[in-house]
């Protein structure tokens, strides 16, 4: 019976250069300096191999060392978890700083372009609704008073004060209409001429000048004081100045329209959905910090450019129906998307899985009445 050869005892184990685990060495410190900031306790053979191994690190290690120490890190990996050594010294070698930084700065960036705009935006929406509707208002009063003032004479069951009334609404609608549209104007840089440009204020240097046109814009957008027996010429006037009105009234409008509706349904979608996206990295990026557990990604850049596609795509669209009588806007919509990219993609799956499935409904139906109608 053969018996197991006796151990040499001259037998020496390899040395390890330390410096070849210098950063399992590091990790594991980090580690285990995390866990006892928190309180967490650590069995005594980890912090005994760990330590064992900081100082033996300056005279060489043997296998046994290097053994006993990548054990260490394994339980210190297992007991930490999601906490790991890499998370921790991004906390604290400036690296969470200036992810944070650059996640503020994209933020403000977009904040400084969307909040403005999305104000102006909303402003001249109100102000050309108020145009559209006082030309509305403005049209059916002149088509009146054309009827009712064919003539100097008042038609027989005209009353002179309804007519009145019913000149000093149009003037005034004349003038607001007026005023809303130079405000409007300013929106689009001037763009649309202005009718009576040289009789606003400001336009003419010379003071007696500037107060003659003054005096002139004020009769042209109002009633003549006293009014005139022949209330028909009156009318007449305030049309002609009414058609001046809603000329540029009406050009402000439109370029408006291009101007500001191209821009609210291409590109503030694609702005709104990356803001959207830049809020839910700034909210994980706190809670990765306040648990430890931050790790510089490079996958921000390719997330940002998936958020303008969602938000491009949202663009196409002009409303988003939840339930019976609730509807959401695109621009709401496309901040979702930024903050759940996810959701959105799962959400176009579903969409191209119903199609799939209409469209072999729609083949399965067809093979059947073919097969059907054969003998």
């Amino acid at each position: 019976m053969s018996h197991p050869e006796p151990r040499r005892a001259d037998v020496v184990e390899k040395r390890i250069d330390p410096v070849d685990f210098k950063d399992t060495l590091e990790d594991a410190e980090h580690l285990l300096k995390y866990a006892a900031e928190i309180g967490i306790e650590i069995d005594g053979d980890t912090c005994d191999a760990v330590l064992e191994a900081r100082s033996a690190f300056s005279t060489g290690w043997d296998e046994t060392t290097a053994a006993h120490l990548l054990s260490a890190l394994t339980r210190l990996v297992s007991r930490l978890k999601p906490v790991t050594a890499e998370s921790l010294k991004a906390s604290t070698n400036g690296q969470s700083e200036a992810t944070g930084r650059r996640y503020w700065v994209i933020a403000i960036v977009l904040a400084v372009v969307i909040i403005p705009y999305s104000l102006a935006s909303y402003v001249t929406s109100s102000i050309s609704d108020s145009i559209r509707k006082d030309i509305v208002t403005a049209n059916d009063l002149a088509v009146k008073l054309t009827t009712q003032l064919p003539t100097p004479v008042l038609p027989a069951g005209v009353n002179r004060s309804d007519v009145v009334s019913e000149l000093q609404t149009f003037a005034a609608t004349i003038r607001g209409i007026d005023s809303r549209s130079a405000q409007l104007n300013v929106f689009i840089l001037r763009r649309v001429k202005d009718p009576f440009q040289e009789l606003r204020p400001g336009f003419n240097k010379d003071a007696n000048k500037a107060r003659d046109m003054a005096k002139e814009l004020k009769e042209k957008l109002q009633l003549p004081v006293p009014l005139p027996d022949d209330l028909s010429i009156v009318s007449a006037e305030r049309i002609s100045v009414y058609q001046d009105v809603r000329y540029y009234g009406q050009s402000v409008v439109d370029d408006v329209s291009v101007w500001y509706s191209a821009f609210a349904t291409c590109i503030l979608p694609v702005l709104y959905a990356l803001l959207g996206t830049c809020v839910y990295l700034v909210r994980t990026f706190e809670q990765e910090i306040s648990s430890r557990t931050f790790k510089p990604s490079h996958a921000d850049f390719h997330r940002f450019l998936i958020a303008g596609v969602a938000g491009a795509v949202v663009g196409f669209f002009s409303n988003f129906a939840i339930n019976t009588g609730t509807s959401v806007s695109p621009l709401a919509i496309a901040f979702l998307a930024g903050y759940a990219v996810d959701v959105f993609f799962s959400f176009l799956d579903g969409l191209m899985q119903t199609f799939t499935r209409n469209k072999n409904a729609a083949g399965a139906a067809s093979s059947a009445a073919t097969s059907g109608g054969n003998p």
